[in-house]
């Protein structure tokens, strides 16, 4: 097996690392015995056993702070230290056991004793509480350490994403066909001199193209900022489609200084605008809807074209790359704690319900 592919599977890892320390363990252990010239051909025997017997009360270990992982850190404290020292003490047993029956005299004592005295086993109870003490202490630091590359992997995967979703927003932005519209429709007010609403449309365009450029993707926005930017968005559409556009907001006054990933709504919206309303004759709305439930913000982009079949009970995997990146993004930020629904707008349509945790911009 490559080694990289030990270094990615955590299971293979945890084993090719017990194996590696109980090893090292029982190696320097006959070594040590080499050198001060002690007599070694049954320790080849004794060593693999107890090495053995260490690697199973380990695994013992590992169950208890798997189980211990989310307790309080008091009892985990508890846990690490009583947990060490009852294996070390289990431990020390299983060698006691199988030193007396391997030797029934010990080879490194001109007059060997029948029976190992207390303070000598409370002595070596003490070494072997220390072994699976530095055990515990390898297993929190290496467990801590993946966790925490895990987490940069998450951030790392969520900066690509966010920066593809700004990508594809410029791109969108600086595409052709969307500037000829927008020019168009400014210079048609111009000739109809209407400088007003010219003058109007060209503060929203650039506006738009400065929110877009200045914006850290990785950077969260409250709700009211991302709702000014998606009507600058939007209300330049709005000159492509005059009243086949139709929009509402429906935003709570709880749910304005919320805070949510930025250009998370935009790609919906843009999918939308492109299902619902450019392939329809008549138009079609969309509304933009945020509120505050409990512990959780909830968003949602309804709009009222075909829609798509849910019947199936199945994610589609049709309908634009703006719900697959959405649900990709809201995966890497927040892993499990978020949720991301699709059902039908009534009578037709589509509507996208997000639910992430509830965080509130700081008073400025």
């Amino acid at each position: 097996m490559q080694i990289h592919r030990i270094l990615e599977e955590k299971r293979y890892l945890f084993w090719a690392l017990q194996l590696a320390g109980w090893g090292s363990w029982a190696i320097t252990f006959y070594l040590g015995m080499l050198v001060w010239g002690k007599e070694v051909g049954t320790y080849a025997i004794y060593l693999p056993i107890v090495s053995s017997g260490g690697l199973l009360i380990t695994l013992i270990l590992r169950a208890l702070y798997r189980a211990t992982w989310s307790a309080a850190i008091g009892w985990r404290v508890v846990s690490v230290l009583g947990g060490s020292l009852v294996a070390g003490a289990t431990w020390m047993a299983v060698r006691v056991i199988v030193f007396r029956s391997l030797f029934p005299k010990d080879p490194m004592a001109e007059d060997a004793k029948p029976h190992m005295e207390f303070w000598e086993y409370f002595e070596g109870t003490t070494s072997a509480f220390m072994v699976m003490v530095v055990w515990s202490a390898l297993y929190f630091g290496i467990k801590f350490y993946m966790m925490a590359q895990e987490e940069q992997r998450r951030r790392l995967t969520a900066t690509s994403m966010a920066h593809e979703a700004q990508l594809k927003m410029l791109h969108y932005q600086l595409n052709p066909h969307f500037l000829f519209n927008t020019l168009n429709a400014i210079s048609t007010l111009i000739l109809d001199k209407d400088t007003q609403l010219a003058n109007t449309m060209v503060t929203r365009l650039s506006r738009f193209l400065r929110f877009s450029l200045d914006n850290d993707p990785m950077e969260k926005v409250t709700v009211l900022e991302e709702v000014e930017a998606l009507e600058l968005y939007l209300n330049i559409e709005k000159v492509r489609f005059d009243e086949r556009l139709r929009l509402h907001f429906d935003i709570e006054p709880q749910a304005k200084s919320a805070l949510m990933p930025s250009l998370l709504l935009q790609p919906l919206v843009e999918n939308s605008i492109k299902y619902a309303i450019a392939q329809a004759i008549n138009g079609g709305s969309i509304t933009v809807c945020a509120a505050v439930s409990g512990n959780e913000l909830v968003l949602c982009v309804a709009d009222d074209g075909p829609g798509l079949d849910l019947s199936s009970g199945l994610p589609p995997k049709s309908g634009g790359v703006g719900l697959s990146n959405c649900r990709e993004r809201l995966q890497e930020i927040y892993v499990n704690n978020q949720s991301f629904e699709l059902s039908t707008t009534a009578p037709h349509g589509l509507t996208v319900t997000i639910r992430i945790p509830l965080e509130l911009a700081p008073i400025k």
